[in-house]
């Protein structure tokens, strides 16, 4: 019996990443080192790494025809990431985001060039069949309607024997209130630390008891704090924290927070506890900042 996959729904879009050897001045001109096309978003990025890592998985969002959606399409091809639940719009565009990227710094920095092209809806939810899924993962985005998504995962869990029923998580990036309304509806809440930072908190432990009050009964809530590693805490109290793994050069740090998503969900979607879960996602993520992209990211 073939595994169930994991699902990510949320945003894709094309990263274009230029190199560069020192972040450009004001009124200059200057050479990148190289540039690449990258499939990006959020959703997307955590497929490309559950897939790397051997967790089946699919991915679920929008996209408008053209060029841009032929090179995003043919690289979860290339991935082997599901992507039977995309929904194509015929109006908007699929976004795209130039990045710069500093290896001797670290930094990096994101221009998203932003479209009308609209969120998966709880109608093209309505589609799916749920049982091909152990995990449904959402990216914080449209979160009136992806409510109303998981409302129908509950709804189909109360109809499942425990070892059918679906584990959920969201993740809660953005520093926007409406996000805030998915605190109670996952199994497993990410929240980054620019949301924690929002509500005052200035570690990840600290905001992890201050806000667990807002998850849902049982629920864990993961705070990751970039060099400071992470913490988890779930219904028992008790903090579980794991170190960050730096690598020895930092290169490339765009999405080393949804490959840390995605390695938790690998793990404990694998059985691991949470300690094992932090640990993995931890190392994972560091591994992904010592390369360009994602490849090689078991090495």
């Amino acid at each position: 019996m073939a595994k169930k996959k994991v699902l990510c729904i949320g945003l894709v879009c094309l990263d274009i990443i230029n190199v560069v050897d020192k972040y450009p001045e004001e009124d200059t001109d200057s050479r990148c080192l190289s540039q690449r096309w990258q499939r990006g978003g959020n959703a997307s990025n955590s497929c490309t790494v559950l897939a790397l890592l051997g967790s089946p998985c699919a991915f679920m969002g929008s996209l408008a025809p053209g060029p841009v959606a032929d090179f995003i399409v043919g690289d979860f091809v290339r991935r082997g990431v599901d992507i039977s639940g995309v929904a194509w719009q015929e109006r908007g565009e699929t976004p795209c985001a130039c990045c710069v990227v500093c290896p001797p710094t670290g930094s990096r920095t994101v221009v998203l060039s932003d479209t009308n092209l609209p969120d998966v809806s709880a109608e093209d939810f309505s589609r799916l069949d749920l049982s091909q899924y152990q995990w449904i993962h959402w990216e914080g985005r449209n979160a009136e309607e992806q409510i109303k998504m998981i409302e129908q995962v509950r709804e189909h869990n109360s109809q499942q024997q425990e070892d059918d029923r679906i584990t959920i998580s969201v993740e809660i990036e953005k520093t926007r209130e409406p996000l805030y309304q998915l605190f109670p509806c996952g199994d497993l809440v990410f929240m980054s630390k620019d949301v924690a930072v929002h509500f005052g908190f200035h570690s990840a432990a600290a905001a992890l008891r201050g806000l667990y009050s807002r998850v849902r009964k049982g629920a864990v809530l993961i705070c990751a704090w970039a060099e400071k590693g992470a913490d988890a805490l779930g219904p028992d109290g008790v903090l579980v924290h794991s170190d960050a793994f730096p690598p020895e050069t930092l290169v490339d740090t765009l999405g080393a927070g949804d490959t840390f998503n995605a390695a938790v969900i690998s793990s404990l979607s694998g059985g691991g506890s949470l300690q094992e879960a932090l640990t993995f996602g931890c190392q994972i993520a560091g591994k992904k900042c010592g390369i360009h992209g994602y490849d090689g990211i078991l090495q």
